[in-house]
């Protein structure tokens, strides 16, 4: 039976380095308390206006073909998750497409935010599955910093979020035990605004006023608590799903690469899960969160880096925005 296997993964983030230091002279804050509080020191940010998230998807993609041994034209499909577009449409499939030169090769927005990775790895298991695609760039690549509320108002949310792109390159494998398990996914919309951009909104007419920027509407927010009580009760869930559903023990897992929202978060939820500390790996210390680009993020930095080994069996669970929330279990 044909499974999808990830053949390749690559990565970029911006040379930007924006330390909780650099943050401490713009708004009331300090590397203490944003360390305690979400594990974060350093994010990166675009070097300067005009770069968007389908920019920082060019080298990421360009990574990902090379450590999948083909060429960015064997691509035949794009699936590009962001909560950050390049603009409100057309969508950033569509630019990246463009700029890689692959004219005609179909390419899909999935809008999960955080969860984005996982809906679109969905999406393009069954597209191999079935038979339709062949070669599946899977990106998540995002630009935070341009919305960011850089004041004492803001900055639970600012310190969390950082800039980049990921790409898992996806094909058909017929033999051996490489590939994706499993996927589910998750969504609930009653807790929408307590994690959530309001304007510019369709749903307002004007879209945006000169209000909703004074009342800094135009800037994401969050209610704290009820994101980590959510987050912390729902990873766990749908992991324990999905591993029981494929008859997988927690101590069967190589490694566990949770989405990178808050390190306090994640630590919380490995302990529900009764993961060894030493299996779960994070890099939201040196990117903050990076939405959809997370997972893929941190995957492609720990093959890189030598941890995570083809054959590994890897649990990837995310919780975000809408509320969304899934996990992924899959044999590299």
């Amino acid at each position: 039976m044909t499974k999808t296997a990830f053949l390749g993964l690559g990565h970029y983030v911006p040379s930007k380095v924006v330390t909780n230091d650099d943050l401490a002279q713009m708004f009331d804050t300090s590397d203490e308390w944003i360390q305690q509080r979400t594990g974060i020191k350093e994010r990166r940010y675009i070097e300067e206006s005009g770069i968007g998230p389908s920019d920082l998807a060019v080298p990421a993609v360009q990574m990902a073909c090379k450590n999948a041994g083909i060429e960015v034209s064997d691509i035949d499909a794009i699936i590009f998750a962001t909560l950050s577009p390049d603009f409100n449409f057309p969508g950033s499939g569509c630019f990246l497409g463009d700029k890689l030169g692959l004219p005609g090769v179909p390419a899909l927005d999935v809008r999960n935010q955080c969860s984005g990775f996982l809906y679109g790895l969905q999406i393009a298991d069954a597209w191999i599955k079935c038979g339709m695609y062949k070669r599946v760039a899977l990106v998540g690549g995002e630009v935070h910093s341009t919305a960011l509320d850089f004041s004492d108002e803001g900055r639970d949310v600012t310190v969390l979020f950082g800039d980049g792109a990921a790409c898992a390159i996806l094909g058909p494998i017929e033999e051996g035990n490489r590939g994706v398990i499993d996927v589910e996914v998750h969504a609930d919309g009653s807790g929408a605004k307590d994690l959530w951009l309001e304007g510019p909104a369709s749903a307002y007419k004007p879209r945006i006023t000169h209000e909703m920027i004074d009342n800094k509407t135009v800037h994401p927010s969050m209610n704290g608590r009820h994101v980590f009580r959510w987050a912390t009760s729902k990873m766990p869930e749908v992991s324990r799903s999905v591993l029981e559903r494929n008859n997988v023990a927690i101590e069967d897992l190589d490694w566990v690469i949770p989405h990178q929202a808050n390190k306090r978060i994640n630590e919380f939820v490995a302990q529900k899960l009764e993961v060894a500390p030493e299996k779960v790996i994070h890099n939201i210390e040196k990117y903050g969160n990076t939405t959809a680009a997370s997972i893929p993020l941190a995957l492609s930095e720990a093959i890189q880096d030598g941890r995570v080994k083809e054959g590994d069996l890897v649990l990837l669970p995310t919780f975000g925005s809408g509320f969304t929330w899934g996990a992924a279990l899959v044999r590299l």
